[in-house]
């Protein structure tokens, strides 16, 4: 699950690393490049969540393999259109691929974790490492070939395609605890919506902000430290590869701390990281690109489980929000970045983004930590023991 997980949010990366490209090869201003980046999330917003009310009812593992198919397909076109028009379209496309794909993988990969916050942080790890390879496949595919090799992008969701469909069936194998149709949907407790509704407020401000960095980190870096293409790709790895090492970490810290507050500190790191990203020259700028990318990521697993936990009888639902809006509003906000960054400057564009982290710790600051549901602990399994007795 993990490494399929990883093949599909290659395509979720790989659509701001082709910024740059478009901009050079194609003449786009900072609008129309964000505006790609739109229309990659601007589905997302209404249909990952759908795909989540759904699993609710129903179990749908057929669509694992077939939305990394969706996902692969559309970015693998997106260089070989003819037009503004298509290219927002075919990107569309993958958008909704991605979509469709995050609620029911993480439906799964909760019922295999069995409740551990590691085990859920390692399935959040594949999707980060699949942002952070973005950069560094785009650039070697177009780099070499331009915008119209962009087809040899197919092969990762051919790749991810093979692993989900691998899972499902040991999932499904005699001696499993249960199979994705046993996954956890209406199950007991009571839905705490004011909760929730503070987790998805605090989700939606670090989506500007990812977002806002992933769309222009690589021509800010370039105009700010020099370097050109390279340097501009390197800033964008750094972003991608920091979130790994953060993820796995905030799995564990919240073995030890617990969620809740673990998600809050994050934040307020994220809060000055993001300033230095801003405001501090040179080379130092690619540390506070990385405590960023850390501070974003540590809390993108716990986002998903606590979602969950404070949904215990929608999970496809508050999956899809959640997961659904790390990406959606960001997307949504991209173009006023762009258009902004169009009328001043990079720099006065990207300075907004410095309060965001700041409102979200603000909105996290009266949440508790939701105990698990009992469908995902009820059978013993070895990935469950670092699962927080406080849960």
């Amino acid at each position: 699950m993990s490494l399929g997980h990883a093949c599909v949010d290659i395509y979720q990366g790989a659509v701001a690393a082709l910024v740059p490209f478009l901009v050079s090869e194609r003449a786009y201003s900072y609008a129309a490049a964000s505006g790609v980046v739109l229309a990659a999330s601007l589905l997302s917003s209404v249909v990952q969540p759908l795909f989540g009310a759904l699993t609710d009812r129903w179990a749908m593992p057929w669509l694992l393999p077939v939305s990394t198919l969706v996902g692969g397909a559309g970015v693998a076109l997106s260089g070989v259109t003819g037009s503004y028009a298509a290219t927002l379209a075919v990107v569309a496309v993958s958008g909704i691929g991605v979509a469709a794909y995050h609620p029911e993988s993480a439906r799964v990969a909760r019922l295999a974790s069995r409740g551990s916050h590691t085990a859920m942080s390692w399935f959040s790890l594949g999707g980060n490492v699949g942002f952070a390879a973005a950069p560094l496949a785009v650039a070697g595919v177009i780099a070499t070939g331009g915008l119209r090799a962009s087809p040899l992008l197919a092969v990762p969701a051919v790749a991810g395609a093979a692993l989900c469909a691998a899972a499902l069936r040991a999932l499904r194998a005699p001696g499993a605890a249960a199979g994705p149709a046993r996954a956890v949907r209406g199950g007991e407790g009571r839905d705490d919506w004011p909760s929730f509704l503070r987790l998805s407020g605090a989700i939606m401000c670090r989506s500007i902000v990812f977002v806002g960095l992933s769309a222009f980190i690589s021509l800010y870096v370039r105009e700010r430290a020099g370097g050109g293409e390279l340097a501009g790709t390197a800033a964008l790895f750094v972003l991608y590869a920091g979130g790994a090492v953060g993820t796995v970490a905030g799995g564990g810290l919240a073995a030890r701390h617990g969620r809740v507050p673990v998600v809050q500190w994050s934040y307020a790191l994220t809060a000055l990281a993001v300033a230095g990203v801003v405001l501090v020259p040179g080379p130092a700028l690619y540390l506070c690109v990385a405590l960023a990318s850390a501070g974003l990521y540590v809390p993108f697993s716990l986002h998903v489980t606590l979602g969950q936990d404070y949904l215990p009888r929608r999970v496809g639902t508050a999956s899809g929000v959640t997961l659904g809006l790390t990406v959606s509003v960001g997307g949504l906000a991209s173009p006023l970045i762009g258009a902004l960054a169009d009328a001043t400057t990079l720099q006065t564009a990207l300075s907004p983004l410095i309060a965001l982290p700041a409102l979200g710790c603000l909105l996290l600051r009266p949440l508790n930590e939701p105990a698990l549901p009992e469908a995902i602990t009820q059978h013993p399994h070895p990935a469950n023991t670092d699962a927080p007795e406080r849960a």
